[in-house]
């Protein structure tokens, strides 16, 4: 039978899929459904400094092409969430942290803070497409402010740091270099893409409370594939390839595009928790078929065409 464990930056997963961050990572029990559907790792939701709402509702809407969102970061806050995340090993796989803020200093806060929870790694969020003062809106999708992010992170950070960027910028592999060169453990591929928009016809209005949206699922995967490709030829540290991933099929192109993991997200609306163990049986039928011994035999393959 094939193989689908792997070991990324230390730490060993039974399978090469993540729960994305900004699905379900709300809490330690719900993160343990998430490892209990299959997950071989999972991620909060991502934490800011201050208590957030986020944007009034709707904030998720799916159409025929994948999945729009406009949540806006809302978390209780750093510093609320000790209870759940001091103690995280009854989850049973490794908890990846995720933090997100609008400058430097908030990032450096965060990172100290974070290393005081239970994290087996840590991921820094500069990519948010639709919330003000956050991601690509705050002007943190720059090699500048990528380099010098990651490296206040990785200074104050005793787990592994993951960079989770966005597909929106051109220079998106000077962002992965980097991200690699303050010192970043992996690359995340990627945040959503957009912002996108949705008009209810008989309103008249964005039907988003936010009005403006990040674009996810199907639509999003595409476009994701050639981001982890691109940042595979100019990196050598590992990637997690997300958006869109929602079934083996999916995996396999991620991980032949140069990952080492695959995120999943919008999957989990479209197959429910489950989606996990799904995914995995669907690249061990895929492998066993192809005569696959493991995901190292595969993995960056496209690259080779």
């Amino acid at each position: 039978m094939s193989e689908l464990s792997i070991t990324l930056c230390g730490m060993k997963l039974p399978n090469p899929t993540i729960l994305a961050s900004g699905i379900v990572g709300i809490s330690r029990a719900s993160l343990t459904l998430a490892a209990q559907g299959g997950a071989g790792a999972v991620t909060i939701k991502s934490l800011s400094i201050e208590v957030r709402k986020g944007h009034p509702a709707p904030i998720i809407l799916t159409y025929p092409g994948g999945m729009i969102n406009s949540v806006g970061y809302s978390n209780p806050g750093i510093d609320n969430v000790g209870d759940e995340f001091s103690d995280l090993t009854s989850v049973g796989v490794p908890v990846i942290g995720s933090i997100t803020g609008r400058n430097e200093d908030d990032y450096k806060i965060l990172a100290e803070k974070a290393a005081a929870l239970n994290f087996s790694a840590l991921e820094v969020v500069l990519s948010c497409p639709h919330t003000p003062g956050y991601g690509t809106m705050a002007g943190l999708s720059t090699p500048e402010k990528t380099e010098a992010v990651t490296r206040l992170v990785k200074d104050r950070s005793r787990v592994p740091v993951f960079v989770k960027l966005s597909p929106n910028v051109m220079g998106l592999v000077d962002l992965a270099k980097a991200a690699e060169a303050a010192g970043a453990d992996a690359i995340t591929a990627v945040n959503t893409a957009g912002p996108g928009m949705i008009i209810d016809i008989v309103s008249r209005k964005p039907i988003l409370g936010g009005k403006i949206g990040g674009i996810s699922g199907r639509a999003l995967r595409p476009i994701a594939v050639r981001c982890v490709y691109e940042i595979a030829q100019a990196v050598k540290i590992p990637i997690i390839g997300t958006g869109g991933v929602a079934t083996g099929q999916d995996a396999i192109e991620m991980i032949m595009a140069g990952a080492t993991a695959v995120g999943i997200g919008s999957g989990v609306y479209d197959r429910g928790i489950t989606v996990f163990r799904q995914v995995c049986q669907e690249m061990q039928a895929f492998m066993d078929t192809e005569n696959i011994k493991s995901l190292k035999e595969i993995r960056g393959a496209a690259h080779e065409v």
